[in-house]
């Protein structure tokens, strides 16, 4: 299956996450913040990057900046996560360059649509 980074501050967040794409085969990563994220696509370059917008440091914004502009990692598609729900803030992460943007709470079934139909993987 596909080898996926998760990037949040949050620990529950990224476990959920992991536990949920775990659970149907993919091979999980996880960053605890933007630098270390950014540093850990360019080291491995997943399939996929669930990065969340608002984190201390560097918000998931500026990181999906830095992973657009680097050759090695402009191509792997990124979805945000984040608890903002407001249209404008939705609509900056896509011209950014984010795939989608996944509001929080969400459902497991919520975060396999988007890995099933960001990736092109059936039956998940």
């Amino acid at each position: 299956m596909a080898r996926i980074l998760v990037v949040d501050d949050e620990p529950h967040i990224i476990k959920l996450v992991s536990y949920t794409l775990e659970r149907y085969g993919h091979d999980v990563l996880s960053a605890p913040d933007a630098p270390t994220g950014v540093t850990l696509a360019k080291k491995e370059v997943p399939d996929l990057i669930f990065m969340d917008v608002m984190m201390p440091v560097m918000t998931g914004l500026q990181a999906l900046d830095m992973l657009k502009s680097a050759p090695e990692t402009n191509s792997i598609p990124v979805v945000m996560l984040s608890a903002r729900s407001q249209t404008y803030e939705q609509e900056e992460g896509l011209q950014r360059g984010a795939l989608r943007y996944v509001t929080k709470p969400f459902a497991p079934s919520d975060l396999m649509g988007v890995v099933s139909e960001v990736l092109g993987i059936e039956d998940e």
